[in-house]
């Protein structure tokens, strides 16, 4: 019997696993596209989501500006528009991070995250895909705050310049939010449970807090809980950047809560999907 020696020109056949996950970043840049352009998709596809997330902002600013701004006056300020139209900036943006939470939670009760799971694509790449999709959407929706702010009165007394980082420090506060809203949509076992859990918070954190009013016309136990409120210091920040005030320490310290909060509860959300089975 003769034995054929194999060809050493004819490739062994391929032992990479099915699984197996591309590396490099280019391949990561890829996943995240692919998940923030299927959410993406979905939003522009079932718009309702997008239209009730401006509704409430704008129904804030109606409110305060027509109904209690006449009886407000904030000293330092033309007028009350130019200090609670960028309040309403900020809560409209940390509240739109809560839908990141509600969509994470749906994908695991429809089982999307187990078939995303069997897939070669890193892991990683399915939540900052979500976040990332969810800082586009708030974005949008930004812009509609920011056209209704102008109808109303308010205006970008400090310049081009300021309003451009005043929004970028807005939205990079939506994006760290987005992350602990990740966490929630990680935890619970429901949609109707991220919903609760992921907006049960954040109203208090708003409302206390130099958002809508001084704090300094707030009870005495009441100031110190709003003056260190993360919210505050953003709110600070971003209203006398759009005022062409000095913002002071606040934009430091506003900056330094955005990375913090991003990189905790980024790490915890990682942690908690890496161990999550449903």
């Amino acid at each position: 019997m003769t034995t054929t020696a194999p060809d050493p020109s004819v490739a062994a056949p391929s032992t990479i696993s099915s699984h197996t996950v591309p590396t490099g970043p280019r391949w990561l840049a890829s996943d995240i596209r692919v998940e923030a352009g299927r959410h993406l998709t979905a939003t522009w596809r079932n718009p309702d989501l997008l239209v009730f997330a401006t509704i409430q902002p704008i129904m804030f600013v109606v409110l305060f500006v027509y109904v209690f701004g006449g009886a407000i006056t904030v000293p330092g300020y033309s007028s009350y528009q130019q200090f609670v139209v960028p309040g309403i900036f900020a809560q409209t943006v940390v509240f739109g991070s809560a839908f990141t939470g509600i969509g994470i939670a749906e994908d695991m009760q429809k089982g999307f995250i187990d078939r995303l799971r069997s897939l070669p694509m890193y892991p990683s790449a399915v939540l900052v895909g979500r976040t990332t999709s969810d800082l586009v959407r708030n974005t949008f929706t930004f812009a509609i705050m920011m056209v209704v702010g102008l109808i109303v009165g308010f205006r970008l007394e400090g310049g081009l310049a300021n309003a451009v980082l005043a929004t970028v420090l807005l939205l990079a506060f939506a994006f760290a939010f987005s992350w602990i809203q990740a966490l929630i949509g990680l935890s619970v076992k429901s949609v109707e449970a991220a919903n609760s859990a992921g907006f049960i918070w954040m109203f208090p954190m708003t409302f206390v807090s130099s958002a809508f009013v001084d704090p300094s016309t707030m009870p005495g136990w009441l100031q110190p809980i709003a003056e260190h409120n993360p919210f505050t210091v953003v709110t600070n920040a971003v209203r006398a950047l759009y005022n062409g005030m000095d913002p002071g320490n606040d934009l430091w310290i506003s900056i330094a809560w955005a990375v913090g909060i991003t990189v905790v509860f980024g790490a915890l959300s990682f942690r908690k999907f890496s161990s999550a089975s449903r």
